[in-house]
């Protein structure tokens, strides 16, 4: 007889206890393992990978052949992605829904129903890379929205789930149209691609030359099997569970998520940095970045060092920025406010 598979969200969190650990550990070896194919990128390939777990979208903001599409190609072929759950597209604004979310069907259409042929598109994969995702026109706009903020998208005005796990964006610029501030405010994090050629000259030259021999020969030797897409579910069911879990002191008293993994003084600093970036620097911060925002120092906690946050943890508060020069500022502002400099 057959074993019964179950699907990662099937799981119970008892399952998931058991594979916790190793879990994480494979997710560990494989961020540490992709970075050998690319020169002063880890920074990104920890974020990309944080941001996988937590399930939230990342942004890549950086001048073109500065390596944002190869870092998710990258990614995509090392965690084993088939094909049929990945879904990449460069956006213009002349991108029609159709490209993204699929023409729609014919056939239906002339039995009255209006149903887009979505196979192959958006509305079925699970990893999706949006390069130059600010280019995106007013239609696209709103079926993005959609899609990252509620997970759904509509078929003749019903709404209908969407596989959508991991989602990368690139862009070369980051545009200060007032109509994109609602697409900005989702992604969390944004973080810079910076050419490397001024530090790492040797290794530029030796690094890609050897990335064009791959691509040349077809071979992909970072696809090394260190973790799989399902790892990254895992990851993701392990933590929801464990952050509506109520836990009981040694007094006997319950305590949710926060007092259990976030201590007293490490919060207090965290409400502290938050208010002097948003009167000092004027950053923008809604009350939902708020929340996703400890979501994703839980998940940096659990991913670096197994469990409650730290104040290292904190520094993510430096991909906040939303333009340019927000970045860039914030890259150098929040290690000052935390002392790592």
């Amino acid at each position: 007889m057959v074993a019964k598979t179950h699907s990662v969200e099937d799981m119970s969190l008892a399952d998931l206890q058991v594979e916790a650990e190793d879990v994480r550990k494979r997710i560990n070896r494989f961020r540490q393992s992709l970075s050998r194919f690319f020169v002063n990128k880890q920074e990104i390939i920890d974020l990309m990978c944080l941001a996988a777990v937590a399930q939230e979208p990342l942004l890549l903001v950086g001048p073109p052949g500065t390596a944002k599409s190869d870092l998710v190609l990258k990614f995509k072929d090392a965690i084993g992605v088939e094909q049929g759950d990945y879904f990449e597209y460069m956006l213009t604004r002349f991108t029609e829904p159709s490209e993204i979310i699929g023409a729609i069907d014919i056939k239906e259409l002339r039995d009255g129903r209006y149903l887009r042929r979505k196979e192959g598109k958006l509305p079925t994969a699970k990893l999706v890379f949006l390069d130059e995702i600010f280019k995106s026109n007013s239609a696209i706009l709103n079926i993005l929205l959609t899609i990252i903020n509620e997970r759904k998208f509509y078929q003749e005005g019903k709404p209908e789930p969407v596989p959508l796990r991991i989602l990368f964006a690139a862009t070369n610029e980051i545009p200060e149209q007032g109509e994109l501030a609602a697409l900005k405010d989702r992604f969390v994090l944004k973080v810079q691609s910076r050419p490397v050629q001024d530090d790492h000259f040797q290794e530029l030259i030796d690094y890609g030359l050897q990335s064009e021999t791959y691509k040349g020969l077809n071979q992909k030797p970072w696809a090394e099997g260190h973790c799989s897409l399902d790892d990254f579910l895992k990851a993701n069911r392990y933590l929801t569970f464990v952050f509506a879990r109520k836990h009981t002191d040694t007094n006997g008293d319950e305590q949710n998520d926060r007092e259990t993994f976030f201590p007293a003084d490490v919060f207090r600093e965290f409400q502290r940095l938050v208010k002097t970036l948003v009167r000092e620097d004027k950053i923008f911060i809604s009350d939902r970045k708020l929340v996703k925002l400890y979501k994703l120092f839980r998940v940096r906690a659990w991913l670096f060092s197994g469990g409650t946050v730290s104040r290292d943890d904190l520094r993510l508060l430096a991909y906040l920025g939303e333009t340019h020069q927000e970045i860039e500022h914030l890259r150098e502002k929040v290690p000052n406010l935390l002392g790592d400099v």
